[in-house]
């Protein structure tokens, strides 16, 4: 009998990436809130529902019976929504979504933020040491960020209540093959007018996203845990420490960082997860690497 995983957020950017990669090896409830215009899909079933209102996520995943919950239905930004609004929905949908999985004893891997460090704080501040780990404490400037916190806690409550593990994602800003947003501020970047970038110049490959997705749903850990999910490299084709001390006038006094190697430390992934980062902006702004088919 074929595993089904629910995948929350499947036809946003992220999602239907993940929803494309796991239907060929599980039956996937894909959940957003409205229907693509063909929903013939193999391996998939359309579901729509606002994940704000309890009881339909709730129906739709104790009916599922999952294996396990990939919830990326979540508001991205603040760019076109309240704080507040942004907030509220991301809360109430990733409480609800968990606690469905949680009743279904069903495993969830979600997305989180690397925002959650204070990465869009007006002026950000350097951590205490470099590369960031999963252990930096949490700086959340807007309700974006503070959303993702409350899922963490939700994370938390849900691994406490029911026998269930939950991997919290805490991915960089997703790119997508052959249209890199990151492209022009790489050309644009030079030392003399570098300013303080929040994430430090880090990204992460929509691939490699969906790749770190499946290795923490085909891996075996207990209770809620936490993951960066970064590439390995910066976007700027430039030495790392350079790039931030041209921007922050000053390096931590502990800076563990070699070449353009990423600001954030993937070590965690990798020892438990068996995952690692294989794809860098240095082929994949020009890649043409056909996406999702129903989206």
């Amino acid at each position: 009998m074929v595993d089904t995983v629910v995948v929350t957020g499947a036809l946003g950017g992220a999602g239907s990436w993940i929803v494309e990669d796991l239907r060929d090896d599980y039956e996937v409830v894909a959940v957003d809130m409205t229907l693509p215009e063909s929903i013939d899909v193999d391996g998939v079933s359309f579901q729509a529902v606002d994940l704000t209102e309890q009881g339909p996520i709730w129906e739709t995943v104790l009916d599922a019976e999952p294996t396990a919950v990939v919830h990326f239905g979540n508001i991205p930004h603040e760019e076109n929504h309240a704080g507040g609004d942004v907030y509220e929905n991301n809360a109430l949908s990733t409480f609800h979504t968990l606690e469905a999985a949680g009743r279904a004893t069903a495993d969830v891997i979600w997305a989180s933020s690397e925002t959650v460090y204070g990465t869009h704080w007006p002026e950000p501040e350097l951590p205490n040491s470099l590369p960031v780990t999963e252990k930096q404490p949490p700086a959340p400037w807007n309700g974006y960020e503070t959303s993702k916190l409350a899922g963490e806690a939700a994370a938390e409550r849900v691994t406490n209540a029911f026998d269930v593990s939950v991997a919290s994602i805490r991915p960089s800003w997703v790119q997508y093959p052959g249209r890199y947003e990151t492209t022009p501020l790489r050309k644009q970047f030079d030392f003399e007018s570098a300013g303080r970038f929040g994430n430090f110049w880090s990204y992460i490959d929509v691939r490699d996203l969906v790749s770190l997705v499946r290795a923490a749903l085909e891996s075996d850990f207990d209770g809620h845990e936490v993951f960066n999910g970064f590439a390995a490299d910066n976007f700027l084709g430039v030495d790392t420490t350079d790039a931030i001390e041209a921007g922050y006038g000053e390096l931590p006094d502990e800076c563990g960082i070699s070449g353009d190697a990423s600001a954030f430390s993937n070590e965690k992934a990798e020892t438990m997860l068996g995952w690692k980062p294989r794809h860098s902006w240095k082929a994949g702004e020009e890649e043409s690497v056909e996406g999702p088919t129903f989206v």
